[in-house]
């Protein structure tokens, strides 16, 4: 019998990556891990054959330390995943909205629900995921105590919700990268496109200028870029981009050829484009 292949995600189960897991591929056995790091590294050592991991969120922006474990050399994108997120004000079963003081979740969770947290009164404590914060409020049966964390959690770990879809945005989505070892790469003309790179500029002046003109001189659209510091250097800023489009496309291919002069940079993915990205521009993508 062929062995059941296994998805990494961080957080336990019940988590929004886990449910991410199972709505891509069902038959994959999720497997959770504590943090990004060890994500990566069981890809990377064949423990398991994809990880499912967050990188952006429509409401509280990046995701932190996903930009500085994406350039590691042995993992590619193949693929992106767009989740609507709803989250569940969750408390030991017989508890009253009144009685609870503090809330935990993972500080992301936590963001994406400030302004209602704020409005019922209640103290956000960060923890290292939505699910583990739903399984310490069980294991705890502090009535005082709540969490925001998913409905499978609820389910998981014996939960009521007090308060159904606290999130602030009723567009609130987070998009997840889909990881693996070997460099499957989506070939040109199939559909829509998207192109994840890292790039370093020389240090000079007008640089990055230069090196981001290729990309508007060839009609390339630019649809992410984000920077952040590498070994604690202040001049050494690296940057993460999305493009739509494919290198094999003579455009993109000559706006890489204009970055180079100007940049070292090095491809991470090229996948097709999640058809989330073309309802959201048709205002069809999934509201609450």
């Amino acid at each position: 019998m062929t062995a059941r292949q296994r998805i990494a995600f961080q957080g336990e189960p019940g988590a929004n990556s886990h449910i991410a897991c199972r709505d891509v591929y069902p038959d994959f056995e999720a497997a959770p891990y504590q943090t990004f790091d060890e994500c990566f590294s069981a890809l990377e050592d064949g423990t398991v054959d994809l990880a499912m991991l967050p990188v952006e969120n429509s409401t509280a922006g990046r995701v932190a330390d996903i930009h500085l474990l994406l350039p590691r050399p042995a993992v590619h994108i193949i693929g992106e995943y767009f989740l609507p997120v709803r989250h569940q004000l969750l408390a030991v079963p017989g508890a009253t909205l009144d009685e609870v003081k503090t809330v935990h979740s993972h500080p992301q969770a936590l963001a994406q629900c400030r302004a209602a947290l704020r409005a019922l009164g209640l103290v956000a404590v960060p923890a290292a995921d939505t699910a583990g914060a739903a399984r310490e409020i069980a294991e705890a049966a502090d009535p005082s105590r709540a969490a925001i964390a998913s409905r499978l959690a609820a389910e998981a770990y014996g939960l009521q919700v007090l308060r159904a879809d606290l999130e602030d945005e009723e567009h609130n989505t987070t998009r997840f990268l889909i990881l693996s070892t070997e460099n499957l790469r989506a070939a040109a003309g199939i559909g829509p496109i998207v192109t994840t790179f890292v790039f370093k500029v020389h240090n000079r002046p007008a640089a990055l200028y230069k090196a981001l003109g290729g990309f508007a001189t060839n009609g390339v659209n630019m649809t992410k870029l984000e920077s952040y510091m590498v070994n604690g250097e202040f001049v050494a800023t690296q940057f993460l981009s999305d493009v739509e489009g494919s290198p094999e496309d003579p455009a993109v291919a000559r706006a890489f050829e204009e970055l180079s002069f100007y940049a070292d940079h090095r491809i991470l993915g090229v996948y097709r484009a999640s058809r989330y990205r073309e309802r959201e521009r048709m205002g069809t993508a999934p509201r609450r």
